[in-house]
């Protein structure tokens, strides 16, 4: 069961000397209500036990230069695992979260659930072989993975649109925790990708963010004093089910009508170029002939790069049905920083302005609230950072 972890003193202060880099005592003890000899007890405990070390002086103050420490980067590795439908990924990561070693692969018809732990198994063994770490210095694996979950029981519930049959009550956690004998811990992937987004962005002291991933689905995340909002059921999918036209589309015959997954995902925009080329208006890749039904996104996207002025318009239109969409939950969650990411955001520099501008014009209060967007630092990486996060932020000292 994963109860909310509730840090010890001593998890607050190794915290604290990670999220700053490097830090001095007299900055911890400005931070703590320790006194200054409990403290310093606790910093010479956490030297023996190889969790810190000094990094250097910092500059004096007026007497001699301060020890700075920095947490040691060496003291343990952690694995971090992105489940989704397009591509998955396997990231190793160090104490201070820098990656090891990163891998992305194609999420096919032949990745069924024992197929991908039996691929992701063997990257972590050549992780482990190509940077010679010891199976005991790991301290963990963490997985963001498309919803709905039970984050409780590790379990991944019935996601839609996967390739592969069989991913259906898979409890993940379990299977993984077998195989290694690690602590295994479950995320969504939107909740996992502005996790990682937050760390990557700490010194900015980022309080309120949203998380936002257009692709195969549309998922949402949202950080409110600068931790995850989980609702009662992990549905992260749900923002595809905000109506944006009542007497609009569904898509596949499920879900709401006029919902903006009928709109803005992937689906939808395959959906709307194999309907118009069967009416003959698709003229792809310069008039070269495709049949409608092999019309797929890998195809869209080259024609919108080759310049392709129907693709291009399916795309724009796509964009400013998604910004509609934002400009919804930004207009309820009121964020200082939006964080936008997936296939469609990153299909073209387009797709990312179209959206943001249809969302800031239709923000409540523009524009004397205009909240910021970024395509994140993290990127392709966000998802694996958070869930490897997660194991850091929880492991006990």
């Amino acid at each position: 069961m994963q109860n909310e972890h509730i840090p010890t003193p001593k998890q607050l202060i190794y915290n604290l000397i990670a999220e700053k880099g490097t830090v001095a005592k007299a900055d911890l003890l400005a931070y703590t209500s320790l006194t200054s000899s409990t403290l310093t007890r606790m910093l010479e405990e956490m030297i023996e036990e190889d969790l810190i070390e000094a990094a250097d002086l910092g500059p004096s103050r007026g007497g001699r230069r301060p020890i700075l420490y920095q947490i040691n980067a060496n003291y343990g590795y952690i694995f971090g695992l992105e489940v989704s439908r397009i591509h998955s990924s396997l990231g190793l990561f160090d104490m201070q979260l820098n990656p090891k070693s990163l891998i992305h692969w194609r999420m096919d018809e032949a990745m069924t659930p024992e197929r991908f732990l039996e691929y992701t198994m063997r990257q972590i063994r050549n992780f482990l072989r190509d940077h010679r770490i010891p199976h005991e210095k790991v301290l963990g694996l963490g997985i963001g993975a498309v919803g709905p979950l039970d984050r409780t029981s590790g379990t991944i519930l019935d996601p839609l649109y996967f390739p592969a049959k069989g991913w259906c009550n898979i409890p993940i956690c379990d299977l993984f925790a077998k195989e290694t004998g690690w602590r295994v811990i479950l995320e969504n992937g939107a909740n996992a990708a502005l996790i990682g987004e937050q760390w990557a962005l700490r010194h900015d002291q980022i309080q309120h963010a949203l998380y936002v991933h257009a692709g195969v689905s549309l998922r949402s995340a949202m950080m409110s004093h600068g931790r995850i909002v989980h609702g009662t059921m992990d549905m992260e999918g749900s923002i595809g089910q905000m109506i944006i036209q009542t007497d609009g589309p569904r898509l596949n015959n499920t879900g709401n009508y006029g919902a903006l997954e009928a709109y803005a995902s992937i689906e939808a925009l395959e959906k709307q170029a194999r309907a118009q080329a069967k009416m003959g208006r698709f003229p792809f890749l310069h008039h070269k002939e495709v049949p409608p039904e092999q019309i797929n996104f890998d195809l869209l996207l080259q024609a919108q790069r080759l310049g392709d002025s129907f693709a291009q318009e399916l795309f724009n239109q796509s964009a400013t049905y998604f910004g509609i969409g934002l400009a919804n939950l930004i207009n309820i969650f009121h964020p200082e920083k939006v964080i936008l990411g997936g296939a469609l955001i990153n299909s073209s520099q387009m797709y990312f302005e179209t959206a943001t501008e249809i969302a800031t014009k239709n923000a409540y209060y523009y524009p004397k609230y205009t909240p910021q967007f970024s395509k994140g630092e993290l990127k392709e990486a966000a998802v694996v950072t958070g869930a490897a996060l997660n194991v850091w932020k929880t492991m006990e000292l």
